[in-house]
């Protein structure tokens, strides 16, 4: 497995990682414990080092399958995990809470649950307005002075907040939504990041499925699927947005690949420091993500891949507003 370093933090990781939410939420019920233990220590046997996980996801049996999973391996890994969100008795999300005393809090819950002493990267999950990100960021830097944490990364922020969260505390990776049919990235956040040396962690880089080329119009989804919730996910926009996979489809059949392949390579042909999450329960699937690192994208490919995605325009908004202004602060 190639590895890449994120931003110029130190920070190496496998040039894929692996995003852990979907084995325990979002996608449908959670999966068979001791099935997604033996498919997270499938992924480091083939050389996946980073792992993505968060205390909503579940919430917190996310944590803990990540945690049990790991732990026999901790030094071969680097385990990543959120903060930001206020969560009830039963598990509900009440909206978010970045206050520096619940950043510590949701820490000390985070490395138990983890079975580990250190968290190495901790992101802010979502910008929270009612708290200035200097005192996010001032909180993660105690926690890092306190051998607690090891690196600060942020998710879904605006430029401004980078800038301000990076004078604070070197901020060393950026999570953000990326992939060939969202890219609003590119505008500010990317030329951002490169000039501060901060490098980028994109989750959905497959479209939540859809750019993998195994879903149509006809899909159905689990009443706990969240893709049930959103615009680029009805029937209509699904159809809509099939040349997209089209795409895809063509470049993958001349290079022997898969159209899932084909996004993960165009998304680490951007640049030398974006390292994608793709997340998965099967082993098949992930086996098929790490063999993407070995796809070699020409100029030429990617181009072509160029011209022909700015001439698709993409159905449907990614989320139902009130999640899409939790973002890009």
């Amino acid at each position: 497995m190639k590895k890449r370093e994120l931003g110029k933090s130190g920070l190496e990781v496998s040039a894929i990682g692996l995003g852990c939410m979907g084995m325990s939420s979002g996608y449908g019920p959670p999966k068979d414990k001791q099935e997604m233990i033996s498919l997270l220590r499938a992924a480091v046997e083939r050389g996946v080092t980073f792992f993505d996980t968060a205390e909503i996801y579940g919430p917190f049996i996310n944590e803990e399958l990540v945690g049990e999973a790991l732990a026999p391996m901790r030094e071969r890994v680097v385990i990543a995990t959120k903060f930001g969100f206020k969560i009830g008795p039963k598990g509900e999300q009440l909206g978010l809470d970045s206050r520096p005393e619940h950043i510590k809090e949701v820490a000390e819950a985070s490395l138990k649950r983890l079975r580990t002493d250190f968290i190495d990267l901790f992101y802010q999950h979502r910008v929270d307005p009612e708290v200035p990100i200097e005192d996010v960021a001032g909180a993660v830097k105690e926690l890092i002075q306190q051998g607690k944490v090891k690196h600060f990364g942020l998710s879904e922020p605006g430029v401004q907040t980078i800038r301000r969260a990076h004078a604070v505390q070197p901020v060393t990776a950026l999570q953000n939504e990326y992939s060939l049919w969202w890219r609003k990235a590119e505008e500010e956040v990317l030329p951002t990041l490169e000039e501060l040396g901060i490098g980028f962690v994109p989750y959905s880089p497959l479209g939540r499925g859809f750019l993998t080329g195994k879903m149509n119009d006809d899909t159905t989804f689990d009443s706990s699927d969240f893709r049930t919730k959103l615009p680029r996910f009805t029937p209509e926009a699904r159809r809509a947005n099939q040349a997209l996979v089209d795409l895809l489809h063509k470049i993958a059949k001349r290079k022997g690949a898969t159209p899932a392949q084909i996004a993960l390579a165009w998304l680490l042909a951007q640049k030398s420091w974006v390292v994608p999450i793709p997340g998965t329960t099967k082993l098949r699937r992930l086996e098929e993500n790490i063999a993407a690192t070995e796809i070699e994208l020409t100029q030429e490919d990617l181009r072509e891949i160029e011209t022909a995605a700015s001439e698709i325009e993409v159905q449907g908004d990614r989320y139902p507003e009130h999640l899409e202004q939790m973002t890009g602060r």
